[in-house]
């Protein structure tokens, strides 16, 4: 058969410096393998070496999200499907042995069969910019955390002198005041040490304080043009919403379906049913930090929102736990998020309700009194800093029979 009317199959084991390359045919002949360098020139003989043995299908590539994922733009490209592999089960390896070309082979064979394969994220969008940012922040968040307990240790064993000066001080205001002071002194002495050692830590603390806060204004300027109305739903911020970009990746399509990506986040329910007991769990799986931040998502509406508090109270008279009405809550939570991913609605204009009620001579007090809230909560409404769609519609009504 000529190679132009042959049809391959692709499987790349990734290293830091070179990738091993093995090509398969459509029924899973071992065809060639060849190891090349992780760099420009390399993935251009990639391309060169897989293409002229026939039609490539698809290239199964282990590592895509770390030493793969260059060479996955690359190949995408190209126009060629790129499917991220599982590495291979440690009872497959004690069996077969393991080596790259025998890693390489693997991958192509999973690619071909369909077995512990997935869609890579395409790291190439805002999302991949998110995610670089969101990355940096955790480093500058934890080293932040440090630095202050390495205050507060300082201060633990610090001469009373010291201590004194700033004890009963909030944290804000001991960095402040620790960051204007001048020490002076033999360094030699422990006082003149750590009065040292204190001010340059209040120094440190300062820089990591502004570069969390330029952080988080370029994550804010990065949804505001990408995904403005995720942000829209009740409880979703700018970590939140960053960090479910993240999750989804540039490419949403990825995941199909509303139960993949329940799943994904780490909320589609487990049964654990036994005997006459009939129940679901928690899942464990899924991103554990796109879970937290849907379970924040969950404990702010648990706070605040007028829906969720109804439908806590009612299935608490059902006789279920916390933990049970927070799984069905971040279940709920994960299909209005997925909904706005895919088909994003904005909020509704709680301005234009803040002009009717103006209109009507209608105090903030008098319509709050009339519809059982707090004033400030109205007024939060109509200002657009939280969202009720429930609240907005009742509000809405009233307004319009007045």
């Amino acid at each position: 058969m000529a190679n132009e009317h042959r049809k391959v199959i692709v499987g790349i084991d990734t290293h830091a410096d070179t990738h091993h390359v093995a090509v398969i045919t459509e029924t899973g002949v071992h065809v060639a393998d060849k190891e090349f360098l992780a760099v420009g020139s390399g993935y251009q003989k990639i391309i060169a070496f897989i293409t002229g043995f026939g039609q490539v299908l698809a290239a199964g590539v282990e590592g895509t999200g770390s030493y793969g994922a260059e060479l996955s733009r690359v190949l995408t490209k190209e126009g060629i499907e790129v499917l991220e592999v599982m590495r291979p089960n440690r009872q497959g390896r004690r069996l077969k042995g393991k080596s790259d070309p025998l890693d390489a082979y693997q991958a192509a064979e999973s690619a071909l069969a369909g077995r512990g394969t997935a869609t890579p994220k395409a790291r190439d969008g805002a999302v991949e910019a998110l995610r670089v940012l969101r990355a940096e922040r955790s480093t500058a968040m934890r080293a932040r955390v440090a630095v202050m307990n390495q205050v507060q240790s300082f201060l633990v064993s610090a001469p009373e002198a010291l201590r004194a000066k700033y004890r009963g001080l909030t944290s804000a205001a001991m960095m402040a005041a620790l960051e204007k002071t001048r020490p002076a002194g033999d360094i030699s002495e422990p006082l003149n040490a750590t009065a040292t050692a204190l001010k340059r830590l209040a120094v440190r603390y300062r820089a990591l304080h502004q570069e969390l806060a330029l952080i988080d204004a370029e994550l804010d300027a990065i949804l505001t043009i990408h995904a403005p109305m995720l942000r829209d739903l009740h409880g979703v911020g700018t970590d939140v919403a960053s960090q479910l970009l993240v999750t989804v990746g540039d490419n949403p399509e990825r995941v199909g379906t509303e139960a993949q990506f329940a799943a994904l986040v780490g909320v589609a329910p487990i049964p654990a049913s036994s005997g006459k007991t009939s129940r679901h769990r928690l899942s464990r799986g899924g991103d554990r930090q796109a879970n937290k931040a849907v379970h924040h998502v969950a404990l702010v509406r648990m706070m605040s929102d007028t829906r969720t508090k109804t439908y806590v109270v009612r299935r608490r008279g059902e006789g279920k736990s916390t933990k049970e009405i927070m799984r069905c809550l971040k279940r709920y939570i994960a299909r209005e998020i997925y909904n706005q991913l895919l088909h994003p609605q904005p909020a509704p204009d709680a301005g234009a309700l803040r002009a009717l009620r103006k209109t009507k001579n209608i105090t903030l007090q008098a319509a709050a009194d009339n519809l059982h809230v707090w004033p400030s909560a109205l007024s939060r409404l109509e200002r657009g800093h939280t969202r009720d769609d429930l609240f907005h519609q009742r509000y809405e009504h009233w307004l319009n029979e007045h």
